[in-house]
């Protein structure tokens, strides 16, 4: 993007803009936009958004910066686009329009866009259009929820690279907005194929790949049920599929001819994707799939799993780093086959690239470069070049009992090649560093209020019957409704991470919205999450949606006090569980402005506590780290002076 290349036509409507855009256009840090809160009293007050995430009216700041002397240049595609997300909420829906209007399928409807738009399109300068797309889609990654659910860009081009995609026809079997498509694209892929359930994202793909001039089709529709290729053999497949489909269509599917290693069990949907991809590759093909490490461990997989070892149709089993998608709580696996061309493999290949995690984008870029080389020399030549993290194992030796894939269970005993030292010195580092950042965002301790009453409270159900709050769930997983997008889970609200559920039937569909507070019905403790990015996630199972009216109600306040000992001794049960009735918890009755000041205390103890997890984690790991190299001997305790 040119930076000097600004675009200052206005528009009338209300663009809002946060402080890290603001601090971004100006060239400041987002402290000193802090700062200028704080100082000026004419500084635009917010208009939206929450105390943590304030959003700001952007032709008000502009004519603040100008009366106070500062200067702000906003690139022509990043006002364009804070002017689209203002007339299309949805981002996913905004950047679909766009890239519609430039592929020459459908014109954006409204005039000032469409004028704003075709200016900067008939800028001069080489593949205009295509450059502006990839600057907006950049854009449109940026916003919490694509960096929660998205596939990496880097991600993508390992996969694409893995499967040696150039020159190739390559199926993505549930291609999103097709940005694994745009990576084998990008590697020199000869045609795509792409497959999803979601309109939104098809008509995306489609776009993208219309304006890319990229041979291939999209189509809509389940690839598991209603296979939009039937018969299309390709050259590789690419695949970020979905996890945990609790209804993939397996009873209608029991003797499908795709289930050449096995019929895979209701709770296996992973390896009926698998086997999806198989069907498709010619023989030689390649296929590599991003998996749960669940899909490698579980008993109910196992019969499937071994013959995937003996037919030498799996080759290698990846252990990604922690970091790679960092939404997901567990590393993710690459599992890399072929259908052979010959005899099968008699080894496969397993790496353990958690090993390899890291904060800094350097040593991460780095970590995927050596999962590259290690996989690639292995396929060329049957060896490893990474015996640090990378190990040959023969198949024979997999085929026990438990067939359990997972790199990590299958280290070397002797471990000869693996430097501990810098492992471990990696992960102190990035403890230290966590360590000192926790320590600076522990919050001020509370004024201590002597002799004071307790505050009056009120029930969750009195406050819907004042129109307070609506209540909304729980839903049943038995009815008709395809979720079609990802699915909040009870398991996401505890662990405190975005939407990871995939599609399900459920007997109504509810869009999160932000400000939501959604609390799971069943669960050892009491636990409520505010939604703050919702992106185009809907509601799963046994959770209760509290949609607070923000004129008398805030939302992290709400959430905070769901969770006191009051209300969970009061929800609990004899067998240790809880079971809550979410109307008959109680919240203090307090003005709105008492509310937000509880409520900047509760977003700053959430943040403090996400960052101790990560500490958690860390330390974890070197612990392991420390053991493992002590009982090889590759380390020794220093002694004390």
């Amino acid at each position: 993007m040119c930076r000097a290349d600004v675009y200052t036509a206005g528009v009338t409507r209300q663009t809002r803009v946060t402080a890290a855009d603001l601090a971004r256009l100006v060239g400041v840090g987002r402290a000193a936009v802090s700062n200028w809160r704080k100082r000026y009293e004419s500084f635009p007050a917010p208009v939206a958004g929450t105390a943590a995430s304030p959003l700001f009216d952007l032709d008000e700041v502009e004519r603040w910066m100008t009366d106070n002397g500062k200067a702000i240049a906003m690139p022509g595609e990043q006002r364009f686009w804070h002017d689209m997300l203002a007339a299309v909420p949805d981002p996913a829906e905004a950047i679909t329009q766009v890239a519609e209007h430039l592929s020459g399928v459908r014109p954006l409807r409204d005039d000032k866009l469409r004028a704003e738009l075709e200016t900067l399109a008939a800028r001069p300068r080489p593949d205009n259009a295509e450059v502006m797309m990839r600057e907006l889609w950049w854009m449109f990654a940026d916003t919490p929820a694509r960096r929660a659910t998205g596939t990496p860009e880097l991600l993508a081009a390992l996969m694409a690279d893995l499967a040696q995609v150039s020159g190739g026809a390559v199926l993505d079997p549930a291609c999103g907005n097709g940005q694994l498509l745009r990576a084998a694209a990008d590697a020199r892929a000869a045609t795509v194929y792409g497959q999803d359930v979601d309109e939104l994202t098809v008509r995306l793909a489609t776009a993208w790949l219309t304006l890319e001039k990229v041979p291939g089709e999209i189509r809509g529709g389940d690839s598991l049920r209603a296979d939009a290729f039937p018969g299309v053999p390709v050259d590789a497949v690419l695949g970020h599929l979905p996890f945990g489909q609790t209804n993939w269509g397996q009873e209608a599917l029991g003797y499908d001819q795709r289930w050449e290693f096995g019929v895979p069990p209701r709770t296996e949907p992973e390896l009926a994707w698998v086997q999806h991809a198989y069907a498709h590759l010619k023989p030689g093909g390649w296929a590599v799939l991003i998996m749960p490490p669940s899909a490698a461990a579980r008993r109910a997989g196992r019969r499937i799993r071994t013959e995937l070892l003996r037919k030498g149709a799996l080759r290698a089993v990846v252990s990604l780093p922690q970091s790679v998608i960092p939404s997901y709580a567990v590393a993710l696996h690459l599992w890399v086959l072929q259908r052979p061309p010959g005899l099968p493999a008699p080894t496969v290949l397993l790496a353990d690239g958690r090993t390899l995690t890291t904060d800094d984008p350097a040593e991460f870029m780095n970590a995927l470069d050596r999962i590259r080389a290690a996989v690639g020399r292995f396929v060329e030549s049957g060896e490893s070049i990474e015996p640090s993290f990378a190990y040959v194992v023969p198949a024979i030796d997999l085929l026990d009992d438990e067939v359990d894939l997972s790199p990590a269970r299958h280290t070397p005993a002797d471990q000869q090649n693996v430097d501990f030292g810098q492992e471990l010195l990696t992960v102190r580092k990035l403890l230290e560093a966590k360590t000192r950042e926790l320590g600076k965002s522990v919050p001020t301790l509370p004024a201590v209020v002597s002799d004071a009453a307790p505050l009056p409270t009120i029930t969750v159900a009195d406050l819907a019957r004042t129109g307070a709050l609506e209540i909304l769930g729980p839903l049943r997983g038995d009815g008709d409704v395809a979720a079609e997008a990802p699915v909040l889970t009870a398991e996401d609200v505890l662990r405190d991470q975005p939407a990871s559920g995939s599609e399900e039937r459920l007997n109504q569909r509810i869009p999160l919205q932000e400000g939501d507070v959604v609390v799971p019905v069943v669960a050892r403790h009491l636990a409520a999450a505010v939604i703050t990015d919702p992106g185009r996630a809907v509601l799963g199972r046994n959770l209760y949606v509290l949609r607070p009216n923000p004129e008398v109600l805030n939302s992290w306040f709400l959430a905070a006090h769901l969770r006191t000992v009051s209300n969970e001794r009061h929800a609990s049960s004899l067998s240790g569980t809880l079971r809550l009735d979410v109307r008959k918890t109680q919240v203090p009755r307090i003005p709105l402005d008492e509310q937000r000041r509880h409520a900047e205390a509760f977003e700053q103890l959430h943040q403090l506590n996400r960052m101790a997890r990560q500490v958690t984690d860390l330390s974890a790991e070197m612990t392991r780290l420390t053991v493992e190299g002590l009982a090889f001997g590759k380390l020794r305790p220093t002694e004390k002076n």
